[in-house]
């Protein structure tokens, strides 16, 4: 008796296989095949129609793809606009372009409900693929059309071109994949939040190596030197050799090569030369106290002379200040070009040229000098000349000292 209860318990607590069993697929099929022939002859000629329409479209995007192919001649570089153009246009799927086709004639040709979710589901996958290569192209090909420049070819923008190639390729992709899954009714916020949180953390542990990687990217685009460029930074000066993605090398004039890291580099102060029109040589020429106002006045008319006599154009020139030992006169002169083997010729020939000018005018340049002054026990000053020494107090009264 109790057997037969434990049988009768087994048999009620084990789950009939008969009344699990998998959907029969061959009904699905058949029901689907039934439906679909069913749509066939309810609406042949609007399916005739929907076919016709999509081969024309079809055959206008494959004409499209063409002609941006066309754009992409070798003769205009790969920075120009056209190119970038038909570069982004020949980007185009082929799955994307029979898809468009598809979805343009679904509603025309009454798609069953089954069918057109399915048609709405590929579509949606393959405007999103094709919308992140779009832009990832574009992206990509605005960069090179901003580092298209001759000095910005070499092995420092072949390296940065593929490091910006595969950030942009991550980030548009991944953009791309978050909106595919929340078109798709998949929760992505805590996808987003994961992300954010792993790029943080990624960003904490090599933000040295980042900085100088964007400051790399900041040179290659907002270009404030390129190579051959001479610069001035801090307390040094020389002339760029490489860029490269973490360190920028500068070789001094002094022959040494000089390495400092692209965000150090930008932090500071860079004066770059290589762009000036002219080369300006500062002069301050003193001369004696003693020197006559008339001569005076006609100082600022002899060194314009003299400059445009050498070949130079002077920018300035007059009287600047009472020095301590003479009457200092300021003279700038503009050499034109940026060529320091042309101006420091001449600038030592218009000094030679001022001494000679000014011996033959008699104008004095002193050199520093200083006079003390010795007093008498009465208090009277003995004068450091030949008449005070021949006076009163005679030759050994007093002692004046000149330094």
């Amino acid at each position: 008796m109790q057997d037969d209860e434990h049988a009768m318990s087994v048999s009620k607590s084990t789950p009939n296989p008969a009344t699990h069993a998998a959907p029969d697929v061959s009904a699905q099929l058949h029901d689907l095949w039934a439906s679909t022939l069913a749509w066939f002859q309810a609406y042949w000629l609007q399916i005739i129609i929907s076919a016709v329409i999509a081969v024309t479209i079809v055959s206008a995007l494959y004409a499209l793809r063409r002609l941006g192919a066309r754009l992409c001649r070798p003769e205009r570089g790969r920075g120009d606009w056209l190119t970038v153009l038909g570069r982004v246009v020949t980007k185009t799927t082929n799955y994307f372009i029979i898809m468009v086709a598809i979805r343009a004639v679904d509603g025309y040709a009454q798609t069953p409900a089954a069918l057109d979710k399915f048609i709405t589901f590929f579509f949606t996958l393959a405007a999103v693929v094709q919308c992140a290569i779009w832009a990832r192209e574009f992206i990509l090909g605005a960069i090179e059309h901003r580092t298209s420049a001759e000095h910005f070819s070499g092995e420092a923008i072949i390296n940065a071109m593929g490091l910006i190639r595969l950030l942009v390729s991550v980030v548009v992709f991944a953009v791309a994949a978050v909106v595919l899954l929340d078109n798709l009714g998949v929760n992505v916020t805590g996808l987003v939040a994961g992300l954010g949180v792993g790029g943080i953390a990624i960003g904490l542990a090599a933000q040295g190596i980042f900085a100088d990687l964007f400051a790399a990217l900041a040179i290659i685009f907002d270009r404030p030197f390129s190579k051959g460029d001479q610069i001035s930074f801090d307390a040094s000066t020389g002339v760029i050799e490489a860029i490269g993605l973490k360190s920028t090398r500068i070789r001094a004039y002094t022959g040494e090569l000089r390495i400092i890291a692209n965000k150090n580099l930008l932090d500071k102060e860079i004066l770059n030369v290589s762009g000036r029109d002219h080369i300006r040589l500062p002069f301050t020429i003193g001369v004696a106290y003693e020197t006559p106002p008339e001569t005076l006045a006609r100082i600022p008319a002899i060194l314009t002379e003299l400059v445009e006599a050498q070949g130079g154009k002077a920018a300035r020139a007059g009287f600047e200040s009472f020095g301590a030992s003479s009457l200092d006169f300021s003279l700038l002169v503009d050499v034109q070009g940026k060529d320091w083997g042309i101006a420091h010729p001449l600038r030592d020939r218009l000094m030679v040229a001022i001494i000679k000018r000014f011996a033959q005018e008699g104008i004095s340049i002193p050199y520093p000098t200083q006079t003390t002054y010795t007093a008498a026990p009465d208090g009277s000053i003995i004068m450091p000349y030949a008449e005070g020494l021949n006076g009163a107090h005679g030759p050994n009264s007093g002692a004046p000292s000149q330094a």
